[in-house]
């Protein structure tokens, strides 16, 4: 089992900034990527911006420049700072893993993923 912890969603004004974490923990041996994903109402779920172990980012076009994220030196924490938000950024925000286990799976050794629960983020006026 993993465990995800979310935190850090709310509501704020169009302009405004949040900042995202991500807790990683339980049966991990190492983690590769680490992100977002956000699915807002009606629409498919989608990535948001991930980095991996080697601190190589990917991000979405539209939050290029607003977006950042970072990762702490155990690289079991992730954070997404959002700045200059918009009202399209309003979605359930998923915090995202992709790791090795430590214990193996009945059905073999493989990279697995897993996801947070969600934190929602709402940008209005």
């Amino acid at each position: 089992q993993v465990q995800l912890v979310e935190s850090g969603g709310g509501s704020v004004q169009p302009g405004g900034s949040l900042r995202l974490s991500c807790s990683v923990s339980g049966n991990i041996y190492t983690i590769d990527n680490m992100g977002w994903f956000r699915q807002a109402p009606g629409k498919q779920r989608e990535l948001v911006a991930t980095m991996s172990r080697s601190s190589r980012t990917n991000y979405t076009d539209s939050v290029k420049g607003r977006f950042t994220i970072s990762r702490e030196i155990d690289k079991s924490t992730a954070f997404l700072q959002m700045n200059s938000l918009k009202p399209e950024d309003t979605a359930v925000y998923y915090c995202y893993v992709y790791y090795w286990p430590l214990a193996v799976p009945d059905d073999g050794a493989r990279w697995l993923e897993d996801w947070g629960q969600g934190t929602l983020v709402t940008v209005s006026s």
